[in-house]
């Protein structure tokens, strides 16, 4: 589901970012991509009630509750990519210049981590004891279609945006895989090989990360949200000094150091948390705490800096296309990845045996070992991308 998920996602971005170079309207991706990203969001928690009541679901049946899972999950993504690639970020770049380009990327990189604090304290109260999704995704889809709404009346294209139309449509999309002038893009190809190998490593633990504290350590689902954002929020403090920074040019600088307190973090938890050695009936759980921050910490001045770093380097008609390239290395790549690397991980390290005596596989402290391993090969094309910046100053 994940692969299928990145590959709808890629394939949306580069699609609809090719018309909207072409038309020169990004405010309407933006509201219509929302809107039925929304929609597509409940459609997705609605699957749940095709096996709902049958005590032994038949082989078909699951099947058929499966297919529908990944490709609800699918179509959302193509219309979220839809609506926060090829029509938000997009528009986000065509307003930086040298002396906003650190606020917003500042706007760029606290934004998931919004929707990670709403995902998990928000969704952990409205999924609640009871375990409601249903609740979830029809609040969290609502609350997206009226901002698609809001997009409609509230947002602006720049000023400078133009049309930019290069033949038929097919001939504009198939443009941007002239891999022969991207690779003449050096210092991109750097930082986007960055991007890749610093989210590889993040795929392979973050998106475990809940279950991990839910199912293996034993914390509720709202406890589990409030742990979690409150080391974010206070990690997102730290978008302040890195943006001067950022205005400042000090692109490789600063990301050298978030991936030190992205390892530093990921190090904490996998020596110092253990299913014994944390309290599940509160938040303050100092270890957990503290790695979970160093994480924050490195994700947010990780994603602020390299989105800006990259935006800034994207030709100027075909910034839209070029959110495509992005989410090659941002979403299928590490999506595609990363679980090839984690799967086995964790069915070797968190195999038990549940009351029903069937086997249950659940994520471990190896996975932030193993992450922490992959975290360092991040520096590699670091280098590369900082020698090339370099050189254009």
């Amino acid at each position: 589901m994940v692969a299928i998920s990145a590959t709808a996602t890629a394939v949306s971005t580069f699609l609809t970012g090719t018309m909207v170079d072409r038309k020169g309207r990004r405010k309407y991706a933006v509201a219509i991509g929302y809107i039925f990203w929304g929609i597509f969001t409940i459609a997705f928690g609605l699957t749940q009630y095709i096996t709902k009541g049958a005590s032994n679901p038949a082989a078909n049946l699951l099947m058929t509750a499966a297919v529908a899972v990944v490709a609800s999950d699918a179509i959302m993504s193509f219309f979220g990519s839809m609506g926060n690639d090829s029509g938000f970020n997009a528009w986000m770049n065509d307003h930086m210049n040298d002396k906003n380009r650190g606020q917003i990327g500042a706007a760029l990189a606290t934004q998931p981590i919004i929707g990670t604090i709403l995902g998990t304290v928000a969704g952990g109260m409205l999924v609640g004891s009871e375990n409601n999704y249903m609740r979830l995704f029809v609040t969290m889809g609502v609350f997206v279609i009226l901002c698609g709404i809001l997009a409609l009346f509230a947002m602006e294209d720049a000023s400078d945006l133009k049309p930019y139309v290069k033949g038929l449509f097919w001939q504009q999309f198939g443009s941007v895989f002239n891999f022969r002038k991207y690779f003449e893009l050096k210092e991109l190809v750097w930082v986007n090989l960055t991007l890749a190998a610093y989210f590889i490593a993040f795929n392979t633990y973050f998106t475990h990360l809940g279950n991990y504290m839910i199912y293996y350590l034993g914390f509720t689902a709202d406890f589990m949200g409030y742990i979690e954002g409150l080391s974010l929020v206070l990690a997102m403090l730290t978008v302040i000094p890195a943006t001067k920074l950022i205005n400042k040019g000090k692109f490789a600088g600063i990301v050298f150091i978030s991936v030190i307190f992205n390892i530093a973090g990921l190090l904490m938890l996998g020596f110092f948390v253990r299913p014994g050695s944390v309290d599940t009936s509160t938040i303050f759980n100092p270890a957990m705490l503290i790695g979970i921050f160093f994480i924050g910490v490195g994700y947010v001045t990780f994603l602020q800096t390299i989105s800006v770093w990259a935006k800034g380097l994207y030709p100027k008609e075909t910034k839209g296309q070029f959110e495509g390239i992005r989410i090659l290395f941002f979403v299928l790549i590490p999506m595609i990845v990363a679980p090839l690397i984690a799967n086995p991980i964790i069915k070797k390290s968190g195999e038990i045996t549940n009351e029903y005596g069937l086997k249950e596989y659940l994520p471990t402290e190896t996975l932030f070992f193993v992450s922490a391993g992959l975290s360092v090969i991040v520096f590699i094309p670091l280098i590369f991308a900082a020698r090339y910046h370099a050189k254009t100053r």
